[in-house]
């Protein structure tokens, strides 16, 4: 199946005629655009050109605030396609790009696409000016240690943007954890949609709260703030967007 086929076959599966609407506006990815909303939720907001989601949008337009001078940095995305790893290929100066795939070793590749845990990245000290990624520290076990990895893994005054889904409290809600290699529930179990694995999903170790920017401050970042991206389109309330900055 193609990708233009698939996205519409995942459109049409999103599509809820009543709540259908479009607007014209600015792709942080793709310039100009048409953006279609299929259904009043999230997941249900599509650039038509690029397929960014209302997430990626939400990064996108924070990348572009704060990072003036991308062509001149280093990349790594925690991910290896879609609109963002798109418009980092072409903008910065490189680019490094992975997937987690928990049946080979770290470092080594499967059809062209390598392996990363960000618990234990293998990138070399100091190796990127940016590193980016969308909803991805919610799935892993050991957020404190992913936290201090991508500190390792930036050169100073490099910065990590990211999205992670939040709640409106402060403290953030452990819901599960891994003790001796096996996961314990201390909540409800509530599993995300994996676009790289069919099945029930994986697994959301955390709900965040406000205190996510002392957590990164914890593992050495000198500045940790949560940006809303100014609203672009009418009926896009978009999302907050983490960003945080080694020390120069």
């Amino acid at each position: 199946m193609t990708g233009w086929s698939s996205r519409v076959r995942a459109g049409v599966a999103l599509l809820n005629p009543r709540e259908f609407a479009l607007a014209l506006a600015r792709c942080p990815y793709c310039g100009p655009s048409v953006f279609v909303r299929l259904r009043r939720e999230e997941t249900g907001v599509r650039c038509t050109r690029c397929a960014a989601s209302a997430v990626h949008l939400a990064l996108g337009w924070v990348l572009r605030d704060r990072v003036v001078r991308l062509g001149d940095c280093d990349a790594c995305e925690l991910s290896a396609r879609g609109p963002l790893v798109a418009f980092l290929r072409r903008s910065a100066r490189s680019l490094a790009t992975s997937e987690y795939f928990a049946d080979i070793a770290l470092g080594t590749s499967r059809d062209g696409v390598r392996c990363e845990d960000v618990q234990r990245l293998t990138y070399a000290d100091a190796s990127f000016d940016l590193v980016t990624h969308t909803e991805v520290l919610e799935h892993v076990p050991d957020d404190a240690r992913a936290f201090i990895e991508l500190s390792r893994v930036l050169r100073a005054g490099g910065a990590t943007i990211f999205t992670v889904p939040m709640h409106e409290g402060e403290c953030t809600v452990e819901r599960a954890r891994l003790r001796y290699g096996v996961i314990e529930h201390l909540h409800a179990p509530v599993y995300h949609t994996d676009p790289l694995r069919a099945g029930a999903g994986i697994l959301a170790f955390r709900d965040y709260g406000y205190d996510i920017l002392d957590r990164l401050r914890s593992a050495g970042f000198a500045e940790a703030v949560l940006v809303t991206p100014v609203q672009r389109i009418p009926w896009i309330v978009p999302r907050a967007v983490v960003a945080a900055r080694k020390s120069a």
